[in-house]
């Protein structure tokens, strides 16, 4: 009988609830929409992110696109996905570095 008494084990993560992935759908089409960047703080407990989509590279061209932000910017940052997160809102910084890189890039959001 103590063994039916026994609670179950839970299956459910431990955390606040949140899905791994918070962030929107990347660019479908870049050669239209080109690179942009947004500002996004979902998920984080009020702390921004700028992150980049559209971005025409691959994976080790994206690391190294991050590397040089994040040592430019003094910042923290990660690859997920298609997109480059950069911790903090630094979009005016970030489009004048992608710019001079050569990417033509554009703000998105307000």
């Amino acid at each position: 009988m103590a063994r039916a008494m026994e609670k179950a084990p839970d299956s459910r993560k431990h955390g606040k609830g949140k899905s791994s992935n918070t962030s929107s759908p990347a660019i479908r089409n870049p050669n239209k929409q080109g690179v942009r960047i947004r500002r996004e703080s979902k998920g984080r407990g009020g702390k921004c992110v700028s992150i980049i989509d559209g971005l025409p590279l691959d994976g080790k061209g994206m690391k190294t696109v991050l590397k040089k932000l994040k040592r430019q910017l003094g910042t923290g940052g990660a690859i997920k996905g298609d997109s480059v997160e950069i911790q903090g809102d630094h979009r005016e910084k970030l489009l004048l570095l992608l710019e001079k890189e050569g990417h033509k890039a554009r703000l998105a959001g307000g």
